[in-house]
């Protein structure tokens, strides 16, 4: 089991406005296996080696609490007991952060007067967490999928039982008063209660979220709740089974499946609207531009390479100004370029190389042609 700790946006918010003479940013890969986590605290150990070389030069009570932060996490048995794939450490002389991440990063080392949350973007990229509604006709449950936690049936106030019990009767093969539902065609109108009276309890949960809502069920079942359902994030790829036959588990990593999926298809999406707005003069690959716009407010929507780090720095105006390498005078340009952008309300994506839509080290697309 992942033991995950997944940052809101308003905690990524948070970190990218902490600036300060000595900010010390560490990603490694870990495994949650408790029984390897020693290779894990070693490399911590090392990373942190190397981020007070690069302090060398700061003031040295500062310098010595960073030290005493990150040997004390390294020698904390109960914190390695519980790790997932990646860790994420954001330290200053004043406090210690930690994210432990389901996604596999590199390692990282990168000490400067910001914290680098470029690769930390990735873990609220890609979606992580799911509602499941396994529907049948003699059964309905609601299971919530999350990287955080085993897969666990949400008890929802007001759920109908079955087909029959939506409709208020002992059989949905039951004529109405009038005779007028009976056979096939009546069963699929007792079926399309059954549908709206879920769809209705299911308001009080999904209200206000964005959640995606995956739905398990076979035929006609899934087509008429489809047809009837009005949650916006209702997935468009069903898990087509009779979900009575699967446990929460098996429902949970068939589900995340379809989160995979839908991610791809947000990038194929974002690959499409970036041709479109090519042809506008409304996109840049170019960082040096990329940064201007993002200075300006110009940039709607950046995808960024999570794995790249360009040192350098950006002055007020967005001018970039390139380092030859690595130094705590210096920071990575595009996750400075990504900063700025989500200050300004950007929507901001953390992808590998081969999702971009040129390949580069960014992708930006634009208010207005800039």
């Amino acid at each position: 089991m992942l033991h995950v700790d997944i940052p809101t946006r308003a905690e990524i918010e948070e970190l990218i406005r902490n600036h300060g003479p000595a900010r010390v940013s560490l990603y490694l890969p870990t495994t949650p296996v408790t029984q390897q986590a020693q290779a894990d605290r070693i490399a911590l150990k090392n990373l942190a080696g190397e981020a007070l070389r690069q302090l060398a030069d700061h003031d040295k009570r500062e310098v010595r609490a960073i030290e005493e932060f990150l040997f004390d996490l390294v020698d904390d048995d109960d914190f390695w007991e519980f790790q997932a794939n990646s860790l994420a450490v954001f330290v200053t002389p004043e406090r210690l952060r930690t994210f432990r991440l389901p996604n596999r990063l590199q390692q990282v080392v990168e000490v400067s007067d910001r914290f680098h949350v470029k690769p930390l973007l990735r873990a609220i990229t890609v979606p992580q967490s799911a509602f499941v509604l396994a529907l049948a006709q003699n059964s309905v449950r609601v299971i919530e999928v999350s990287a955080e936690m085993p897969a666990f049936e949400v008890k929802v106030e007001g759920m109908p039982k079955d087909a029959a019990s939506a409709a208020g009767k002992a059989s949905i093969k039951d004529r109405s008063p009038s005779g007028r539902i009976q056979g096939s065609e009546g069963m699929k109108v007792r079926l399309a209660q059954y549908a709206r009276k879920i769809d209705r309890t299911l308001r009080e949960l999904l209200g206000g979220r964005e959640t995606p809502l995956i739905l398990a069920a076979a035929e006609p079942l899934q087509s008429i709740y489809r047809m009837t359902q009005s949650y916006p994030h209702l997935a468009k790829t069903a898990l087509s089974t009779n979900p009575e036959a699967m446990s929460d588990a098996e429902l949970a990593a068939a589900a995340r499946g379809v989160l995979d999926e839908l991610f791809r298809e947000e990038i194929a999406e974002l690959r499409l609207l970036f041709e479109q707005r090519a042809k506008q003069g409304r996109t840049t690959t170019d960082v040096a531009q990329a940064a201007r716009a993002a200075t300006r407010g110009a940039v709607q929507t950046l995808l960024i390479d999570i794995d790249e780090v360009i040192p350098g720095t950006l002055n007020d105006d967005g001018a970039v100004t390139f380092a030859d390498g690595p130094c705590a005078a210096t920071y990575g340009i595009v996750d400075e370029i990504a900063r700025r952008a989500l200050l300004t309300g950007a929507r901001v994506l953390g992808v590998r190389r081969a999702d971009m839509p040129d390949g580069g080290s960014l992708a930006a697309i634009m208010r207005y042609p800039f």
